[in-house]
């Protein structure tokens, strides 16, 4: 396989594959959480969100293309009691208003800042999965002074180098009218034999995001002439957990490493992409183990 289609192919994977759940988990997404909902205005719009916990430190939770909030129900319990938590239903998603417009990765980098603002919070630690680390990218772009750390949960911190006819083939395969068939099949490539249940659960929440939105998310990842999210020097913490994969080489992990004097590079094995709800006792570990490490949350209050 070429080496730049190959490479796509699994920027692709990250980008697009994060809104799995758990096999313990059987409720909804609007019992995902038990925290009070509240909607910013966003333009002529509204956005989600949910608040939970309280502390000194904040950390808004940005979910994957396609997802939710409630994607983030493993870590609520572990995190509400260290910092106040907010999380995000991104515009075209959940329950925020879903409007035909451009979801570029600006648009939804926006939405967090009216989020932000909504909620009071000045300052705050991102944490992006898949999709919502270009998201939380974008935001420090736009405001690093409303930015205390960055938190990548397998995404990707630079844009991939895609040829235009990729991108273009790979927005086309969403546009078409069986594209259900087609997500049902991309996403189901990305499971184990065995998690069928889970699979099919997943799949079928994702297809209740619309397909415009879907269409022009992936536009604002993908196309060309959408600006990069690729990040260079820093001034904050830079943390990242990640699952098994080839694009994770030496290289990018070097990359990472240059970005901030504060960085904190993690590998789990035995996962998926969806490593925060396949080992979510894990994953909370190691995800407090460096949030502590940054003086990022509170010590837990007994």
């Amino acid at each position: 396989m070429n080496k730049h289609l190959y490479t796509a192919l699994c920027a692709t994977a990250l980008l697009l594959s994060g809104c799995m759940h758990s096999p313990e988990q059987h409720e909804g997404v609007a019992h995902a959480t038990a925290g009070k909902s509240h909607f910013a205005k966003f333009g002529t719009n509204k956005v989600h969100y949910v608040i939970e916990g309280k502390g000194r430190h904040t950390l808004v939770l940005i979910h994957c293309w396609s997802g939710n909030l409630g994607f983030w129900r493993e870590q609520v319990p572990v995190l509400a009691p260290e910092a106040k938590l907010v999380l995000i239903d991104l515009p075209g998603h959940g329950q925020s208003d879903k409007p035909h417009t451009a979801y570029t990765m600006d648009f939804l980098a926006e939405a967090v800042l009216a989020v932000m603002h909504d909620a009071h919070v000045s300052k705050a630690t991102l944490i992006g999965h898949s999709m919502g680390t270009p998201v939380m990218c974008r935001v420090y772009k736009q405001a690093p002074e409303r930015v205390a750390a960055l938190v990548a949960v397998d995404g990707v911190l630079r844009r991939p180098k895609m040829p235009a006819e990729q991108a273009e083939q790979f927005v086309s395969a969403f546009q078409s009218p069986d594209y259900r068939d087609k997500v049902r099949q991309f996403m189901g490539t990305m499971f184990t034999a065995g998690t069928e249940p889970i699979r099919d659960r997943v799949i079928s929440e994702m297809l209740e995001t619309p397909q415009y939105v879907m269409v022009s998310a992936m536009e604002g990842m993908f196309n060309p002439d959408q600006p990069d999210w690729d990040l260079h020097h820093v001034d904050v913490p830079v943390l990242v957990i990640n699952a098994p994969n080839p694009m994770w080489t030496d290289d990018y992990k070097t990359y990472v490493r240059s970005l901030s004097s504060k960085t904190d590079y993690r590998a789990m094995e035995g996962v998926g992409h969806w490593l925060m709800l396949e080992k979510p006792a894990e994953f909370n570990a190691i995800l407090l183990d460096m949030l502590h490490k940054f003086d990022l949350i509170d010590q837990a209050r007994n």
